[in-house]
This record gives C-alpha cells, structure tokens and sequence, in this order.
C-alpha cells in the first residue's frame, strides 16, 4: 500500500479535482463519533462534552455511537476500516491506544500505522472509589484492610488493558499485598457493582463516579494526581492520603482513519480547540473533574506515540496480561 505524506495532501487535492472538491464541500452530512463504551464512562463523557460545540462550530450535526466490548476493538476497529473522509471518528481512550498492542496478539490495527490524530478531548486524573460496605473511610484504613485480607479483596475495571487495570495492578503492588482484577464492558457497568457491594475498589476518572460519590453510594478515597479536583475538593491527593508517587491519568482524545485528508483534519483540530476555550465547556469539565488540554495535530501525535511506548512498557515490567 502507498503511502502518502500528509505534506502532500494538498497537492495531491489540487491534482485530484474529485478530492478537492469533496475536501471543500466537508462536512454536508452527519459526523459520527464512534466511542469503544458504553454511556456513562470518560470517554462518552468527553465525546458528550463536545458534541454540541463541535455540531455548531463545523456547520454539521455530530452523532455518538457508542460501540462497547473487545476491550475497545469492537470500536476500533470500526474506524480503522472507515472511509477516510472525516465522517467517522473515534474517541480514543489513552489505555486502548497504548495498552492493547502490548497485550493483544493479531489485533488487527496499529496505531501508529492505522489511525491518525486529531486533537485532545480530555485528560482526567483517576480517583480510588470503594463500596460503601467496606469498612474504610481512608485511604489508610483501606490499605490496611486489603493486607489482612489478602487475595481475598477484588478490584474493578472497564475492560482488559486499561487504565483501570493497570492502576489496580499497580495499586496492589506498592501496598504489598494481593488483589483479584474483575474487568467490565465499561465503567458504568463496574460502578452499579461497586455500588451494591459486589467488587470493593474501582479506580476511575471522576467524571464517571461523582453523582455516586455525591449520593453516598461510593466513597472517594483519594485523587490520584497532583492537586484535588474542583469537583470533589474534600477529597485528598494520594500524596495527602499517605501514598505518595501513585499517580494516574488518562487522555480522551479525537483519531480519524488513518489517511483523512490534513485540511480536514485541521479544522476539526482548530473547532476542538476553540470549544475547550468556551465557558460553558469549561464549566462541565470542571464539574466532570476532568482538565481541558487543547493541542495542536503535531502535539496530539508525538503525545500519542509517546503513550504507546510507554504504556507497553509498563505493562511488560510489572506483567500484566489480558487473563
């Protein structure tokens, strides 16, 4: 397959009048936003976020459709074999675009070969949730809890290879003791059981688990980031709580398939960048407990790599599997 250099996109345009013109007739109908999960999670939250700016700053209607399951693929991969013509994105979740190449065999897309990148959404710092049936209401306490009872206590996730994997993986391991990994089709899904008592730790993005923590059907334990959150400003950092160096974030961010022409590409860069800085959108985030970080399509990509190497890092170090 030949592949083209973005920098020769627009030459390319100006040699292909069919191209050209459909370049500058776009967008004439809906633009989809595939997101890998069920409503209720960051990713739905950050393609939510956006959907009203984006379907008024582009002149079209933007559409989500969620599409859960395979840990992301389903709705990967979707996109991957989408025409490339600005119609389909995918709202990429920072544990699938890094995570699932170093845990999955045959995967069916790369990606830095198949998808390309088009802007930041979100970045949510996570926060460490229990059910309200375990009898902690620190982080302390809580840690103290799972070393008596090792093996014996359980920790959530929204799917194989996530964030939420790897931070309960990495949680289990700094405190010394045992946890048993119970994986989701989606954070929504995995709070209704930490609600009802059924899993005892979910680490998430806030924006997923505030309602709840608001209603006192969950307890937040602590922000694992570097400063509280507006939205739940009683809550401690990790550092605060006593477990200094536990930090975790994740990314929402926009990809095209790969080869979507670079104007097009640009200007959904430029409206999602202009959105982040309206007061409204900025006011959501904010109660969502997310952070707004808007960059450029170079900024976005270098990001995006960096996070494949150094996600499939972490997972081959501590051995993380998809069992």
């Amino acid at each position: 397959m030949i592949q083209i250099p973005r920098r020769g996109l627009a030459a390319l345009a100006l040699a292909t009048p069919g191209l050209a013109r459909a370049q500058a007739s776009w967008p004439n109908r809906p633009i989809t936003i595939i997101v890998p999960n069920p409503p209720g999670g960051g990713s739905d939250f950050a393609a939510r976020l956006f959907q009203e700016p984006l379907t008024r700053l582009l002149g079209a209607q933007v559409v989500i459709d969620n599409r859960p399951g395979a840990s992301g693929n389903i709705a990967i991969q979707h996109v991957v074999r989408a025409p490339a013509d600005g119609y389909t994105l995918l709202l990429q979740y920072s544990g699938y675009h890094g995570g699932n190449p170093a845990m999955i065999r045959g995967l069916g897309w790369d990606p830095n070969r198949d998808l390309s990148p088009v802007g930041m959404c979100t970045v949510a710092p996570h926060g460490i949730f229990i059910a309200p049936t375990v009898p902690a209401t620190t982080l302390q306490e809580f840690i103290a809890w799972c070393r008596s009872r090792p093996g014996r206590e359980n920790y959530a996730s929204s799917g194989n290879g996530t964030i939420q994997h790897i931070a309960g993986a990495l949680f289990a391991r700094m405190i010394g003791t045992e946890m048993e990994h119970v994986p989701y089709r989606g954070a929504a899904p995995a709070l209704q059981d930490l609600a009802g008592g059924r899993i005892e730790m979910f680490i998430t993005t806030p924006s997923s688990a505030i309602a709840l923590v608001q209603g006192n059907r969950i307890k937040a334990l602590a922000i694992a980031g570097e400063s509280r959150i507006p939205a739940l400003p009683e809550v401690p950092t990790t550092a605060e709580a006593g477990l200094p160096g536990f930090v975790i974030d994740a990314w929402f961010a926009l990809f095209a398939p790969a080869g979507t022409p670079a104007p097009i590409v640009a200007r959904i860069n430029a409206a999602l960048r202009e959105a982040a800085g309206e007061a409204g959108v900025k006011q959501r985030a904010e109660q969502g407990g997310v952070l707004l970080r808007p960059l450029t399509v170079p900024q976005m990509d270098a990001l995006a790599k960096r996070e494949v190497e150094v996600l499939g890092r972490v997972i081959r170090e501590n051995g993380i599997t998809m069992d």
